[in-house]
Formats: C-alpha cells, structure tokens, sequence
C-alpha cells in the first residue's frame, strides 16, 4: 500500500475524504432521525418508555448488524460504489417512512433507515486506503466528525417537526439523503489500494480470509472500547432530547438545542482526538478518555437527593441535585473526551491490521454501533423499573469503568511479556534493592511445567496427589460460588414478609437476574483459566463474591432500600455462576481420561450441591442472630416473627474468606493449559460445541433454571404449603445425582445415557403439568414437589453425562480435524478443546437460570398459571431426545460403536473420516 500512497497526488485524497466526511454527516444525520421525530410518534401512538427506546433505536440495530458485511464488501469491491448503494436504499426507506401508521410498521420503515448508520464502516475503509499509515490517525478523525449529523438533527430537525410534521421531515432528509449520493458519486474516484488489485486482475480476498482476525481478542477488546466511545454517544444523542424533557422539563425545540451542544463537541473534536492520537499515542488518548468519562458519568449518576444529618442541635438537612446549566456544562466534558476516544479506537486497527481495515472495523464499528441500540432500551428499561431518571448514567459508568480495567489490565499484561526477564530479576519491595542477589530473583512457583496426567508412572508417583488437591479446593470454592449466585431464590420469597412491597413480577426479576449476569459471565470466564491460570483465577473469583455476600447483608435490613441496588446485588451475584465454568475447564486438565468423567461430576456435583447447602441453610440462620451485635438487629414479619434477614448474605463471608486463602496458597497452575483465546476460538467453528450447548442446556440449563425458580414457583402456586422448609432437596437431589453417577456415563456411553434422560424428564414435566392441573384437590403439592424431585434428579445424572461426552466426541473428531498432528499433539489439541467447550457450553446452559423463572413469570402474567412455560419446556426436551438420537447413538452415529462396541476415539497419525 506505500508504493501507492507515495505515488499519488494530494488532490484526490482531500476529494475522497471530504466527500466522504460530508456523505457520512448526512446518512449519521438521518440514522438519528428518531430522536426527534420519535418524540411526536410516541405521544401519536401512546408508547411507553420501553416502546419508545426500542423505536428509537431500531435503526441503529441496522446500521450496527450490517456494519461488519458493509466493511468487507467495501475491501472487496471498493468504497466508492458501496457508499452510493447504502445512501438510496437508506433515502428509499425514510421515504416510505412517511406513509406508515402503526407501531409494527414504524419498526420495519426503521430498520431500513438504520442502514445509514452502516456507512461508517465503508467510509472507513475506503478512507483508510488513502493515507498513509502516520497520517490514518488524523484522517479518520476528520472522517468521524460526520457524527456531527447527529447534531444536524438534534439542532434542526425539531423546527422542522414544528412547522411542517414529522411526515415531511422524513421525506426532507430522504431527498438530502439521495442528493449526498450522488454529489459522492460524481466527486470521487475509486481508492487506488482497489484501483490497483482491479489493474492487475486480482480477485477480492474472500469473505473467510477477511473475518479471520476476528478471532483475535485484542479486537473485541478494541469493540468494547467502542462500544462505549460511540455506542454511549450514539445512545445519548437519541435518549438526551427525551430526559431534557422529563428532568427539566424543556419544550422539544430546546432540548434539542441543548442536545446539540453535546453532539457537536462529540463529533467535531473527533478530528482532533485523530491528531492527539498520531502524536501521542491512542493508548495514552484512551486513558484520558475513560478518565474523565468515569468523573463525569459519576456526577451525572446522582440522582436529586435529600439528606437529613442529626446534629448535636438538631437535624441538619439538604439536598443535592445537577441543575441544568451544570448538566450541560459536564455533558459538554463527556462528549469532548468521548470524541478523542472514538478517533483512538480507530488509530488502532489500521496500524495493528492493515490488510483487514474493513472487517475489523466493521465488527468495533458494529459492537460500538450495538451499544447505540442496546443502551436506549436499557435506558428506558431502567427508568421503567427504578423510577430514576440518571439510572442511565449510572449505566454508563460502570461501562467505562469496565473498560479501563480492561484496557490497563491487557497493557500490563503486554508489558510483563515483553519484559518479562526484567521484571522477573526486581525484588519484591523496593527497601530490598541493596540486599537483592540474584538467588532472590525466583521464589517458590506454583505453576507444574511438567503435567503427563495420562502417564500411569507419573499419575501414580505425583499427578493424582496434586490433582487431588486442586479437586478438592475447587469443590468448596464452587459450592460457594452456586450458594451466592441462587441465594436470591429464598432472598426474595422472604422479602414480602419484612415490608418490601414488590410486585410479583419484580421479585421474579430479582430471581431471574443471576441467571442473566452468571450465563453472560461464563461465556468470558470459560475462557479465562488458559489464560490467568486456575489459582489466579479461582482465587480472584472466590474473593469476588465476597461483594455480594456483604451488600445483601446490608441492603435487605431496610424495606426503603432501592429496587435499583437490589437489582444491582442480583446482577453481581451472577459472579457465582461465571464460577462453574472456569472450575470446570481448571479441573478438567489435571485428570487423565480415564478418570475425567469422574472428576468432573464430583467437581460439579458437589458444587452444584452449594444451591441445596443455601436453600437448607439460608431459612435456618435468618431465624437466629448468628452473628450476635455485629449481625444487626432482627426484622418483625406481619406475624410478629423475628427474621435476620442480612444472615442470607453474611453467613458466607468466612467461608468465602477461608476459601479465597486455600485457592492461593493450595492451588496450581499447569504450563501446558495455558493458551490465548485465538488459540481456545477454534471451538467456534466445531459443530458439536455447538450441538453440546443445546444438549446441556436441556440438562444443565433445566437443573439451574428449576433451582432458581422452584421455591417462588412452589409459593405462589400452592400458598397454603410452607414448601420453603422442602424445596432445598431438589438442588440437592440433582448435585447427589450428578456427582454419584459420573461412572455410569464412564460405563454406559454418555450419548445413551443422556438420551433416556430427556425421555424421563419429558414424563416428569407432564406430571407436573397433571398435579397443577388439580393444584385444589388435597395431596396435589406432593405429587407436583414429587415429579420435580424426578426432574431435579434426570438433570443430575444428564449433567454428568453431557460433560462425559464432550471429551469423548473432540478425541474422536481430532483425528479428521487436524490429520496432520502426531498423535500426542492430537491429544493435546483434543483436551484443550474440550476443556474449552466445557466452560462454553456451561455459559449458554446457564442462561436457563434467567429464562426458567422469567418464563413462569411471564406465563403467570399472560395465562394466570405456569402450564404455558412448562409445555414450552417440554417440546425443548423432544428437541434434544431428536439431536441425541440423530447425532450420536444411532446406528452410523458418532458415538455409537464407541458407546456399544467398546471402540476407543481415534488417536492414530493417519486421518479419519465419518
């Protein structure tokens, strides 16, 4: 590309990049059409918060989800005609936007707006291909300042609206839209890095080869970047009109005035942030980013408050709260830092990935361009639940202070590789320089360099002692982790009786939102332990929990206590449940094959047990004042009982404290699991991962799902039953089941036995839909808690098999996978793999703790009872019967001969094919 760059004159590139700077304006300007217009249509058609943010940011779900393909068909048949494509079929749809009347109809007209948004990543690439690489930096950033569109919108449009209606302002902007088109098409020319591959006849590199860097998680890193330096503006020039209106009550013309003055530092100054980030670094431009965006959303965060103090003379009153000047003021701050951030994200890829611009744009600009369309409904989810209007700001912080920590822990980790022999010769305290030699340098390391598990002389003279003992600090820390992440399913059956004055539906949130945050943390932390190391990671987990555990104890002494923090406590104790899946892929490399199956189910199963542990011991310690004074005084109950309540949180800290120090000073790390995510995502493209994930959530996804919403589901349902002193052995059932029948997996066939337990668990859901059909006659709850007790026990033994399979499956596929490896390397490549599927399946089984109790709620809210949620239940289990069928035991299916002729997964040198 230098040759080109060199080669070239000045003038065609300032033509391409101001006409592509001015196009981008107009489509951004139309891709925010509806934080304008979307005001009148929601008085027009009465939409609730949630309706509206879900319009409003609609077109931004296009334009982020078709941003990626935008990108490489941009590196594949030049910027200068996609562009052009892009602006009419988006004036097209924002034209027909004019004639539409209802909700559904508005959505489908937004959709096809939304594709404007998609033009950032064409202009990027097509800019890109222009400029040299010390001076992409600075190009991009003039390019990005077509966010002032934005602006555009925000500043004129409402005058439009006034005088003219909603009607004609989108016919205005699709005839602005068509006329950018084609100025952008007459003005430019053809990128010279396409101009060039076309003189020479070369064919476009294909779509595979182009999404190849996406593996790499340094991209993600850099989209998460994104998705709050431009997602959060994006999401803040839509949602801003409408929270000037409700905070300070503004007309719309003047919130969109005011919502200008936050869009046009947030687009011009993009440019500059491009220069800055040339010159110094846009490592350094995103440190100063997140910086600032972390003390301004803090500040926006603070909801109008009063205090009242009791002073030596009296009470001492007053009150906080942001006026509107000062708002606008900060806003203002955060718009100009977001500004440089967005230029810094974009410095990065051309330099790190320059023959993939396109691609890798495209995914940071859709990732970013998502966060426009996520965090507008959250926006107004939040509002709808908290009643707080600076909840989204809220939001907002904890995206950026994410971030940072990301962003500074990955530099750190960078630095510590490159200069690792340094680092490794510096004493532990600086006081210890003079006295330092180098004996001192290296201490005791707990990380095993030489790990044959499947070496019997080896197993037998050291593995099985050190494998041992991590099995059994894992175990404790795991029951720990499922205590903290399902401790909310007795939390919230108590917290009626000592004054919160929920909703149903509210409490069933609050059940459900573990399972929400614990399955969105699995997908990261199955990742983690190849790449931190088990003890690391075990112990920072453990000692994570500590969190929750301490603010449950504090914020359910007080019914006046937020829905907010306890919305906020429900999501942390998702900590718990991203727990299971890096224990498991930790303890699946200190095992020989022979005894993984095992292993596995005793880790899981005992550590599920920690559900059943809580539900037994929760309703027993919030009886009594365990902790004496420091506990806190007790709740009265509308029938004068005493509850502690706090104890449901408290009771765990010791023991979290005692298994944060085992973690450390008794676990291993084992040199030969260590591996990148690049390394760990070829599971991506294995199709049993896939297929696993479905199974196992039928099993796992099923045990947790139940666990959390069994005891809610057993009050409401049969409220004459105090079912609290019995739900607790249904969690235990399944974690018994699952640790004591790993062998029969190990004997059996795990693919047979997973079949016969989604036909059991099918029979089982059918009871239960027959007793809560006659709930009224007497001994109907024991055959409804009975049929649960068969369920809770099939999930077991299926979690137990599923996993036995995994391993299995990958030794038997490596062998026509990569044919070229010898046959320890396929070994290798096999335990890694499944040690990685393990922890991914558990992430996407474990969303089953969210939709599980969400689906009875919302059957009891739609129906009056939970049968519709348990009929869905059981056509998902005739899925999995089918696919296990299919796929695995059949005759000519993969695991058939293995399972029933006692064959062995293929280990040769020489490729297989099935």
């Amino acid at each position: 590309m230098s040759d080109v760059h060199t080669k070239r004159s000045t003038g065609p590139e300032v033509t391409a990049l101001g006409m592509s700077t001015f196009a981008f304006a107009v489509c951004f300007a139309v891709w925010t059409l509806f934080s304008i217009i979307g005001v009148r249509i929601k008085q027009d058609l009465g939409l609730s918060e949630t309706e509206f943010g879900l319009l409003v940011a609609t077109p931004i779900l296009t334009g982020s989800l078709s941003r990626i393909f935008l990108g490489i068909w941009t590196d594949q048949y030049g910027g200068r005609l996609v562009f052009v494509l892009v602006m009419v079929c988006s004036a097209a749809a924002a034209w027909l936007l004019s004639s539409v009347e209802t909700y559904p109809m508005f959505l489908l007209a937004a959709l096809g707006v939304g594709l404007a948004g998609g033009a950032f990543a064409v202009g990027v690439a097509y800019v890109t291909k222009w400029y040299p690489q010390e001076k992409q930096g600075t190009a991009l950033g003039i390019f990005g300042v077509g966010n002032v569109g934005a602006a555009i919108t925000n500043f004129g449009a409402p005058f439009l609206l006034v005088a003219f209606g909603w009607e004609t302002t989108a016919q205005v902007y699709s005839v602005a839209l068509l006329v950018a088109a084609a100025l952008f098409y007459f003005f430019t020319k053809e990128d010279p890095v396409t101009a060039a591959r076309r003189a020479r006849h070369e064919r476009p590199p294909s779509t595979l080869l182009a999404l190849e860097p996406l593996k790499n998680l340094q991209v993600w890193r850099f989209a998460l970047y994104y998705f709050f330096v431009f997602g959060a503006f994006v999401a803040l020039a839509l949602w801003l009109p409408r929270y000037l209106v409700g905070v300070y009550d503004l007309d719309i013309k003047t919130a969109g005035i005011l919502a200008a003055f936050y869009s046009v530092p947030a687009s011009l100054f993009r440019a500059y942030g491009g220069h800055l980030s040339d010159r110094y670094g846009a490592r350094k431009v995103m440190y100063w980013t997140f910086g600032i965006s972390i003390l301004c959303t803090f500040m926006l965060s603070y909801p109008k408050t009063d205090y009242t103090i009791h002073g030596i003379e009296g009470p001492i009153s007053f009150s906080t709260e942001m006026g509107l000047i000062p708002f606008v003021i900060t806003i203002f701050v955060l718009g100009f830092f977001m500004s440089l951030g967005k230029a810094a994200v974009y410095k990065h890829i051309p330099v790190y990935y320059p023959k993939h611009v396109g691609s890798v744009g495209g995914l940071v600009g859709m990732i970013g361009g998502l966060g426009g369309f996520v965090l507008p409904i959250t926006f107004g989810v939040v509002n709808d639940l908290t009643g707080i209007w600076t909840s989204c700001f809220m939001l907002l912080f904890a995206v950026a202070a994410v971030s940072l920590l990301w962003m500074h822990f990955a530099v750190r980790r960078m630095e510590r590789a490159a200069l690792e022999q340094e680092l490794g010769s510096l004493p532990e305290l600086p006081e210890m320089q003079p006295i330092h030699k180098p004996e001192h340098a290296k201490g005791p390391s707990a990380l095993i360099e030489d790990w044959r598990p499947d070496d019997a002389a080896f197993w037998e003279s050291t593995g099985r002692r050190i494998a041992q003992r991590n099995l059994w600090i894992s175990i404790p820390c795991l029951l720990l982790s499922f205590a903290i992440w399902m401790v909310w399913s007795v939390v919230v059956a108590k917290l009626p009786a000592v004054g919160f004055t929920y909703t149903t539906d509210q409490l069933f949130w609050l059940a459900a939102l573990p399972g929400v945050s614990g399955a969105t943390l699995r997908i990261f932390y199955s990742f983690m332990v190849p790449i931190f190391g088990g003890r690391l990671w075990t112990t920072l987990t453990t000692a994570s929990l500590l969190i929750p555990a301490f603010g449950i104890g504090y914020a359910v002494r007080n019914p006046d206590t937020p829905y907010l923090i306890f919305l906020i406590l429900a999501l942390l104790c998702g900590f718990g449940g991203g727990n299971f899946a890096s224990s498991m892929a930790n303890i699946s490399f200190f095992f020989p094959k022979s005894q993984k199956g095992n292993a596995l189910a005793l880790n899981a199963g005992l550590g599920n047990a920690g559900v059943s542990v809580m539900q037994f011991l929760v309703p027993i310690v919030i009886t009594a004042g365990v902790f004496g004074v420091i506990g806190g005084e007790p709740q009265m109950t509308s029938d004068a009982e005493r509850l502690w309540l706090q104890n449901a949180g408290f009771i765990w800290v010791p023991f979290l404290i005692v298994a944060t120090v085992a973690a450390w000073l008794g676990m291993n790390d084992i040199a030969s699991a260590m591996a990148s995510f690049k390394e760990q995502s070829v599971i991506f493209s294995r199709r049993h991962n896939w297929i696993m994930c479905w199974l196992y959530t039928g099993t796992f996804g099923s045990f947790i799902g139940y666990s959390a919403g069994f005891p809610l589901l057993a009050r409401t349902q049969f409220p004459e039953v105090d079912s609290l002193q019995y739900v607790f052995l249904g969690p235990l059932i399944g974690a018994l089941s699952r640790a004591a029948t790993g062998w029969i997996a190990d004997r059996f066939g795990g693919a047979r036995v997973t079949l016969w337990v989604f036909l059991l668990m099918i029979a089982a859901v059918a009871g239960v839909l027959y007793f809560l059909g006659i709930k009224d006659q007497p001994g109907a709850f024991w055959g409804f808690f009975a049929m649960f007790m068969v369920l809770f026990l099939a999930t077991g033994i299926g979690n137990a098999s599923t996993f036995q399979m995994i391993p299995v499956i990958m030794r038997s596929e490596m062998g026509r996978l990569m044919p070229s490896l010898s046959t320890q390397e396929r070994i290798r490549q096999a335990e890694k793999e499944s040690a990685a599927i393990i922890g991914f399946t558990s992430a996407i089984a474990a969303y089953g703790a969210f939709f599980i109790p969400k689906a009875y709620g919302s059957s009891i809210a739609l129906t009056g009872g939970p049968s519709l949620a348990l009929w869905g239940f059981m056509a998902f289990y005739v899925t999995c019967v089918v696919i296990t069928w299919f796929v695995y035991t059949r005759r000519g299916g993969l695991l058939h001969d293995i399972e029933r002729n006692g064959a062995t997964a293929d280990t040769s040198p020489s490729p297989t094919t099935r």
